[in-house]
């Protein structure tokens, strides 16, 4: 089955603007198939997943978070939930200002903290062509990042997978996925 998705959103349960209803809502309205709720760690509300859980659509939704890492500098690793698998994703290269060197350098070491399974390479949505050029050996996955209603659909995934988080996951870990842009 083809879906669509992504798995970088901000509500107000950290620095987003908008509900988790109203971003689930807005990203339904726009075709989506899944999203994931990945708001900052050092912001998150307590009630986070309580809020969350109460959101109505017929979209699969996942809990995540953005960790915030020190890797010669602070880096961001979104961790997002299956089932049974997780995902996590190195967050928007291209808003380090690093050079390419120093990029493989953090990579390499949070490679040894966590089991990274995708590079983000949009900056708030939008395609960067120079991070796509980069040879990194994990899949480069586009996403929103969206904080607002503005940032809401300018860049997601599209895969081929049954309709269940670990599937969605595991085709993502896999590679198996491509990127689309506004």
């Amino acid at each position: 089955m083809l879906l669509k998705g992504c798995f970088h959103t901000h509500t107000t349960c950290s620095d987003g603007k908008l509900t988790p209803q109203e971003v689930a809502n807005t990203y339904e309205s726009k075709g989506y198939d899944f999203i994931a709720f990945t708001d900052h760690d050092y912001l998150l509300k307590q009630n986070y997943r309580d809020i969350c859980g109460q959101v109505k659509t017929n979209m699969i939704i996942f809990y995540g978070i953005e960790l915030t890492v020190f890797v010669n500098g602070y880096i961001h690793v979104t961790k997002i939930e299956g089932d049974r698998k997780a995902l996590h994703i190195f967050n928007h290269i291209g808003e380090y200002d690093f050079t390419p060197e120093q990029l493989l350098v953090r990579l390499g070491e949070l490679e040894k903290m966590y089991p990274i399974d995708a590079v983000e390479i949009t900056t708030k949505g939008f395609r960067n062509t120079f991070f796509e050029s980069l040879n990194i050996s994990y899949p480069q996955i586009a996403s929103d990042d969206s904080h607002t209603l503005i940032g809401i659909g300018r860049a997601w995934i599209e895969l081929d997978a049954i309709r269940e988080k670990d599937s969605i996951i595991q085709a993502v870990q896999e590679g198996r996925f491509w990127n689309c842009y506004l």
